[in-house]
């Protein structure tokens, strides 16, 4: 299907860059686009942050950092108090001083100079690569257009998740790099095994590689070995939640590791496993994974490995019933030792 516009219809248009839509529409969030867009319609009229956060219902603080976005990605330039295109002769958007971005005092560095000690060179000490914290949309804007890899990331993530990634989703695959260690290839595969299994929200994706990183999973191989690992784990849970009849949701950690050492560690039949889950529900009333986990431990640690062993074994309350009622006397004895004998 082919679509056109007829601009006639409209009463008035305003231009845009086209730099916007060949370089930044993919990686711009949409926060920021509209700043833009509002400040291009308005252009050659002053304006202040809480003007446009009014008309767009923004914060002006984010409306600020919008504006300044723009600055950082050579979109736009800040000269004479005036934010102007960085190459055209468009007419400038006038602005309020407070859009300029501040002039950052220089940090500590944890001792004074010591005489005789060259100082830092400028090129070195302002080149932070990582962030311990998550970084803003400016410092993702800024390390996009000096690492390709960087870039390639962002491009691919919207491309394997189906949608377009926010600021934020962008800033936390950057900490996943920059910060966590992960390579760009691994952060890849984790994505597309997030979105195999319907988990392509960044929220997991971001716990499931702080956890990769602490893993010391690192290259492509360490990573197909831990997805066929954490695949065999949701097979075993999906095969105890339907033996046990268990309602359809994700498991908790512990769950996982209980299910795992059933089904792939442990082998265990899934008749035996349904009778595990029978008699913890007789003997509590409710069902419990650690207390079904000890029936099956013991079961294993006293050789039973089927179910007909399994019931063929005395129940221990049934053992101490025996006892209890079984004689403390040799009937026998007592026979031939009667004293009513002859």
């Amino acid at each position: 299907m082919s679509y056109s516009i007829n601009l006639g219809s409209w009463q008035s248009v305003f231009a845009v860059p086209s730099d916007v839509v060949d370089k930044h529409l993919k990686l711009a969030g949409g926060a920021q686009l509209k700043v833009l867009l509002w400040a291009l319609r308005h252009a050659g009229s002053p304006f202040e942050a809480e003007t446009i956060g009014e008309a767009l219902n923004m914060q002006p603080a984010d409306v600020r950092d919008a504006m300044q976005y723009w600055v950082e990605t050579g979109l736009l330039t800040a000269y004479g108090g005036a934010l102007t295109p960085a190459h055209a002769d468009s007419p400038a958007v006038p602005f309020s001083e407070e859009f300029l971005p501040a002039a950052q005092p220089p940090l500590p560095s944890g001792k004074e100079d010591t005489p005789g000690e060259p100082p830092i060179p400028a090129s070195k000490a302002s080149r932070p690569l990582s962030r311990p914290q998550k970084p803003d949309s400016l410092f993702v804007a800024k390390r996009v257009q000096e690492d390709d890899d960087i870039a390639f990331l962002m491009q691919e993530a919207q491309v394997i998740l189906g949608k377009a990634i926010s600021n934020g989703d962008s800033a936390t695959l950057l900490m996943l790099h920059d910060t966590d260690g992960l390579p760009v290839d691994v952060i890849l595969m984790l994505l597309q095994y997030a979105s195999s299994i319907g988990k392509g929200n960044l929220r997991y994706i971001e716990k499931t590689g702080i956890r990769w990183a602490d893993e010391g999973i690192d290259s492509l191989e360490l990573a197909e070995q831990k997805i066929r690992q954490l695949d065999q784990t949701q097979k075993a849970w999906s095969a105890v939640q339907r033996l046990l009849g268990l309602e359809r949701r994700s498991p908790t950690a512990k769950e996982s590791q209980f299910a795992d050492r059933w089904v792939n560690q442990w082998h265990l039949p899934e008749d035996l496993i349904r009778e595990a889950y029978e008699r913890n529900v007789d003997a509590k009333g409710k069902f419990s994974f650690p207390y079904m986990n000890s029936i099956l431990e013991r079961w294993k640690k006293e050789g039973i490995q089927t179910l007909e062993q399994a019931r063929n074994e005395k129940k221990p309350s049934q053992k101490a019933y025996e006892e209890e009622q079984s004689p403390s006397y040799d009937i026998e004895a007592y026979e031939r030792f009667s004293i009513f004998d002859d």
